[in-house]
């Protein structure tokens, strides 16, 4: 995966990460500001050289609805940091339902979990305390910002003031 750039709302509030093409053109449109480049690169052309974007903050204040994180496998994964809840191995991920589908369980963020399949066979169609199984943790919905700043593979160093901002 290519490297990404944050992309900050008038306030300066994070609300998305985008490309760098995409983070370059709306720098170079006057769409948005470089708030902070990257100082390992820079993009070059044959007569020119400009910093690399790592944070942009747009000129205009978008109001955007409350955005959340796409429920998906992987992502499920990152949020449980590729771990078991019930013991804590890091090999033979799946996904577990906490309340069984059989007994009415959704497949929603506050319901499945990441399970090695030894403990997703032992568990079976029990809840974690019939099963005598306890949570190291329980599920739940990350936002946008903490998804950023706990769950991604490449966390920029010049984001981190930006993610540990409440809004």
């Amino acid at each position: 995966m290519g490297r990404k750039v944050l992309i900050l709302n008038a306030d300066y509030s994070a609300i998305s990460l985008c490309t760098v093409p995409k983070a370059f053109l709306l720098v170079y449109l006057n769409k948005a500001e470089l708030v902070a480049e990257s100082p390992k690169a820079a993009l070059r052309t044959v007569s020119q050289t400009y910093p690399l974007p790592s944070v942009i903050r747009l000129n205009h204040y978008v109001n955007i609805p409350f955005k959340g994180v796409v429920l998906s496998r992987q992502n499920i994964f990152k949020r449980d940091l590729n771990t078991c809840v019930y013991c804590g191995n890091h090999h033979d991920l799946t996904l577990d339902h906490v309340l069984p589908k059989s007994r009415g369980g959704k497949t929603n963020w506050e319901n499945l979990v990441t399970a090695c399949k030894r403990c997703n066979s032992k568990k079976g169609d029990l809840l974690p305390e019939e099963a005598a199984m306890p949570l190291h943790h329980s599920p739940f919905k990350p936002s946008f910002i903490m998804f950023v700043r706990d769950c991604s593979d490449k966390l920029e160093e010049n984001w981190v003031p930006f993610l540990n901002r409440r809004r």
